[in-house]
């Protein structure tokens, strides 16, 4: 029993951590009080102008614009400018962001 309760609350812990780390690296890059919201429609316009699936990456990108308000400059690459963008993931774990 007393090893059950050691491991869950170790788990708990742990757990707690890596949520307060998310929060930090959130905040970070959402530090927009104050600061203008930029121009998503179009930065998204220009970032996805040269995909052969534009529409989803217009999807894709304006939801990541709306979350971290960056969108990297260029058509491609460039994550550096914007790392909350480049760590947004879908569900399996692939890049969200274009």
């Amino acid at each position: 029993m007393a090893c059950t309760y050691k491991t869950t609350l170790m788990l708990t812990v742990i757990c707690f951590i890596l949520i307060t780390h998310e929060l930090e690296i959130c905040s970070a890059s959402h530090s927009t009080v104050g600061a203008k919201m930029i121009d998503c429609k179009g930065k998204c316009n220009y970032r996805c102008s040269k995909t052969s699936r534009h529409k989803m990456c217009i999807r894709a990108c304006n939801t990541c614009c709306s979350r971290c308000n960056c969108v990297p400059p260029g058509t491609s690459g460039n994550y550096e400018v914007c790392p909350y963008y480049w760590h947004m993931t879908t569900h399996g774990g692939r890049r969200k962001c274009p």
